[in-house]
């Protein structure tokens, strides 16, 4: 399906729609990777702090607010690897890293 436009002449362009592959990128990954990660244990998601190609899909590593505090630097967060096959789908995960957010990498 192609998404027109209207170019500044007047005339109209078409535009590829995004492809829809089997193989996924590593943004997909990441955003699967994310949402199955949120649906499992309740916690939402911070973001993405890796993404690595693995024989058989990718394994993210995705960071989790797990106890919002006050102040917000003394919330408890978790570092999770979340295994990702080819097509998006979990198929397993486990927290790796627990941390306060103001501390540092050691």
């Amino acid at each position: 399906m192609a998404e027109t436009r209207r170019a500044r002449s007047g005339q109209t362009t078409k535009t590829a729609a995004p492809r829809s592959s089997s193989r996924r990128g590593p943004e997909d990954a990441a955003r699967a990777a994310c949402e199955s990660l949120e649906r499992l244990i309740c916690h939402p998601a911070e973001g993405v702090s890796a993404v690595r190609r693995n024989d058989d899909g990718w394994c993210v590593v995705v960071d989790v607010l797990e106890v919002p505090r006050i102040p917000d630097t003394t919330s408890l967060l978790a570092s999770y690897e979340v295994q990702i096959d080819e097509r998006g789908e979990l198929k397993e995960y486990s927290r790796v890293r627990r941390y306060r957010r103001g501390s540092a990498d050691e």
